[in-house]
């Protein structure tokens, strides 16, 4: 399982606030009414925090309406911002949302909303607070857009209900554009029940729900993608089907009370109490597992699966206003046919009988068919532009830009049963497209730049080397079995961030893939590479705090910069957070004083930070 993205839980420590995130989820989880929550969304704790993760997400440096971005309120002095934001939300009227559309993989276009970057930071403010007590009400099998969570636990949970609790029928449900059909007076009544009773709040973010779509108008309904609190509207949304579901089996209580064994990872087996439903009721046995919009019901019994897809249609048009596709929507026998889910088509594989006689099934999964194609393009489309560089420089760029990809690919697909075979019909034909155009450059000796890398996939035969960078074998990838989260792992209490803390401690994959696809522009070949090297070497993390380092705040520093002759040599640059760097190259004494005062250096992160700044004739700090 990948390392989590956990800069916002570290920045959280850092401002001082998790406390009060950890008491809002403590409260939240005890059924209590949250009637004065814009007080702690207009802290300056909350706000300084908010900044600070706004900073390091990659689409801070998108425009909105108004043209700016980060940078434009990195001008901004601490206290001013501070000011600005209460300001606007003591009277708060949106800005007009920019409209993008992408494509989609079908032809379609899938239009996200941008705001501006004033009203993204407003947003975040009042996403950090939402977010504890939200948690507390989320459904365990709901996957998508939350902390700790991912599609492998959405797939290991899947695999759970055809392996272990033996539910073959699946039904599969497609809402017709969710995000653009979310009923807003539904959605505020869902926060109201959740707890979140501060008027002005809520206020607020109906205001934000109908704020105006450039070129297109003010919205009556939907949660435009692009938002930062969108996700989290969404999955507020859909908590109450998920709860729904969970009523008509998992949740009824039996008369005499049967408490399950606690597992390992946390999670209670309640197989006990399933067993007595089974045995002492009518009802129907059903399971929810959900990844944002797209969910799948899991059924004992044909009959009961088809009565179960009428009354969810039903209950999603009368309760949340949203239609289904017809088209799209059915009820697979996974025994007999595929089911496909998150770029995965899986069913269940019959192998061999047990003792009692009965046949014995097991999950059979592979990468989904558009996946497997989409891939395979991707990676013939790479190949092509290593073939035809312009220099040696945008060489190493594109094969950096190849391996991402196959990387990447080969570690969402591994936790598919035949990831194996897929990737060797991949490989049939990106070896040819690889032979055709690069077999000249080719090379089969050559040293790993990267140590992830060696250890990934040293021991193929298949690893090639193009003026010494190596260039990934695409039909080289090992299986693994998808891992449930930890009940334990939560960011909102202190044993559950000591648990996210220890999975800190390996290089954050999405990182490095960032940093393999994004080198600095004009820079050499040699510094791209060190950077990515010492990346590793780190694990991650700032050479003066130790800190964990993610995309927005890796800084690659010069001991002996370039104009006093410095190099790009590994030995000769360090891998530091970007408020580190500053307060390395700071004389202003104000500067200095404001940064010592967020970065809280102990005396031996101060005497590193001191061995540089003399290396560069600057005074102690």
């Amino acid at each position: 399982m990948k390392p989590k993205k956990k800069s916002k839980l570290r920045n959280a420590e850092y401002y001082d606030i998790q406390d009060v995130l950890d008491e809002l989820y403590e409260k939240s989880k005890s059924g209590c009414i949250f009637a004065d929550l814009m007080s702690v969304i207009t802290s300056e704790e909350n706000i300084k925090l908010a900044y600070r993760n706004i900073k390091k997400n990659k689409g801070s440096k998108t425009p909105g309406t108004d043209g700016k971005t980060i940078a434009d309120l990195e001008k901004w002095r601490t206290e001013a911002l501070i000011k600005h934001i209460r300001r606007k939300l003591a009277f708060y009227q949106p800005q007009a949302v920019r409209r993008v559309e992408i494509p989609k993989p079908n032809g379609k276009k899938r239009p996200l909303g941008i705001p501006t970057i004033m009203d993204r930071l407003i947003q975040q403010c009042i996403y950090q607070i939402l977010e504890p007590i939200a948690e507390a009400k989320f459904h365990e099998r709901n996957n998508g857009f939350r902390p700790n969570r991912s599609v492998e636990h959405a797939i290991a949970q899947v695999y759970k209900m055809i392996q272990t609790q033996h539910l073959y029928y699946v039904i599969d449900i497609d809402i017709k554009s969710f995000f653009d059909n979310v009923q807003h007076g539904k959605l505020l009544k869902q926060l109201w029940t959740l707890g979140i009773r501060d008027k002005r709040l809520l206020k607020i973010i109906s205001v934000m729900l109908k704020a105006e779509i450039a070129g297109v108008g003010f919205p009556e309904k939907g949660t435009p993608q692009g938002g930062i609190i969108s996700p989290l509207l969404a999955n507020i949304v859909l908590n109450e089907l998920d709860w729904w579901i969970a009523s008509q089996w998992e949740t009824i209580p039996t008369r005499k009370e049967h408490k399950g064994k606690t597992l390992k990872t946390g999670t209670v087996d309640r197989s006990r109490v399933y067993e007595v439903l089974r045995r002492s009721s009518n009802l129907k046995e059903c399971f929810i597992v959900r990844y944002a919009d797209d969910f799948k019901i899991f059924c004992r019994y044909k009959n009961e699966a088809k009565r179960l897809y009428r009354a969810t249609q039903m209950w999603l048009k009368d309760r949340l206003g949203l239609e289904i596709s017809e088209e799209k929507s059915k009820i697979v026998n996974l025994k007999k046919n595929y089911s496909e889910f998150l770029g995965f088509k899986i069913k269940a594989h019959r192998k061999g009988n047990k003792r009692s006689g009965k046949s014995r099934y097991t999950v059979k999964s592979n990468v989904s068919d558009k996946a497997l194609s989409k891939i395979k393009e991707k990676a013939k489309e790479q190949i092509k532009l290593i073939r035809t560089p312009k220099n040696l420089k945008e060489e190493a760029l594109h094969i950096n830009l190849y391996n991402s990809l196959v990387v990447g690919a080969h570690n969402y697909y591994c936790i598919a049963t035949h990831v194996n075979k897929d990737f060797d019909k991949i490989a049939f034909h990106v070896r040819k497209k690889i032979y055709i155009n690069l077999r000249q450059k080719l090379e089969k000796q050559g040293e790993f730049q990267y140590d992830y890398l060696r250890a990934k996939y040293g021991k193929s035969k298949e690893v090639r080397f193009i003026h010494g960078k190596t260039l990934v074998p695409i039909g080289y990838v090992q299986h693994k079995n998808p891992m449930d989260k930890k009940k334990c792992i939560n960011k909102f209490t202190p044993q559950g961030r000591q648990e996210i803390h220890k999975m800190l401690e390996r290089v954050n994959l999405k990182t490095l893939h960032y940093l393999m696809r994004n080198p600095i522009p004009n820079r050499s070949i040699e510094y791209n590479d060190n950077r990515l090297s010492l990346y590793c070497a780190m694990q991650g993390k700032c050479a003066i705090t130790g800190r964990i380092l993610e995309v927005g705040e890796i800084h690659c520093h010069h001991k002996i910069p370039i104009r006093n002759g410095g190099t790009d040599k590994y030995d000769n640059l360090l891998i530091i957070a970007e408020d580190v760097h500053i307060l390395l190259h700071a004389t202003n004494s104000e500067t200095i004083r404001e940064y010592l005062r967020n970065l809280c250096l102990d005396l031996k992160q101060r005497q590193k930070l001191n061995k540089y700044r003399q290396i560069l004739g600057l005074a102690e700090i």
